[in-house]
């Protein structure tokens, strides 16, 4: 009979758990972001007369002492549109975006950022980390205007704000930037 090494016994023991570190959920890609503490999740919500509604889940990240806009969110780049996990973006009814139909469901809102202009995007892709964007599941695209607050907002924020009937406004806003983006129910 054969005697094993030491050393041999302790890798046979050893490795299925080292297997098992290698192979959970949230390691890899995003396991240094996941280590760092997760921003507060909110909520927007837009309700239309019958009472069906428009939901944003998105992360609240505050500004912290931090240069957001052209610094931590840099121009031209697309944007996760909060922290952490994607926004997600749920309508139960058809909607006209811009000059795009979007069609009942659940999406994930991203934005390329700019000075005097900002890119919102829906996207096909839900569920995903926000880091994790796939522009060929783009939906729809939309530029809008951006404007100056006089007054800093510190922690991110989506709302909404009715526009007569069956249209709505939801508005981003952080650090000193409002984005306001206009959607109404398709006909």
């Amino acid at each position: 009979m054969r005697i094993l090494s030491p050393w041999i016994v302790l890798g046979i023991l050893v490795s299925p758990f080292a297997l098992l570190a290698v192979q959970q959920p949230g390691m890899g890609m995003h396991e240094a972001e996941q280590r760092q503490p997760l921003s507060p999740r909110g909520q927007a919500e837009f309700a239309f007369a019958d009472g069906k509604k428009i939901v944003v889940d998105y992360g609240r990240p505050y500004i912290r002492g931090r240069k957001i806009m052209g610094g931590l969110v840099p121009y031209g780049q697309w944007w996760r549109t909060g922290a952490n996990a994607a926004t997600g973006f749920e309508t139960p009814v058809n909607l006209e975006f811009g000059n795009a139909h979007v069609p009942a469901g659940k999406y994930t809102l991203y934005t390329i950022p700019g000075e005097q202009s900002w890119t919102i995007i829906l996207n096909k892709q839900t569920g995903q980390w926000g880091t994790q964007y796939d522009q060929s599941q783009d939906l729809a695209r939309v530029t809008v205007k951006a404007a100056h607050l006089d007054q800093p907002v510190d922690q991110f924020t989506i709302s909404f704000q009715p526009r007569g009937a069956g249209a709505c406004q939801m508005k981003l806003e952080w650090e000193n930037t409002s984005v306001p983006v206009d959607f109404s129910e398709a006909k």
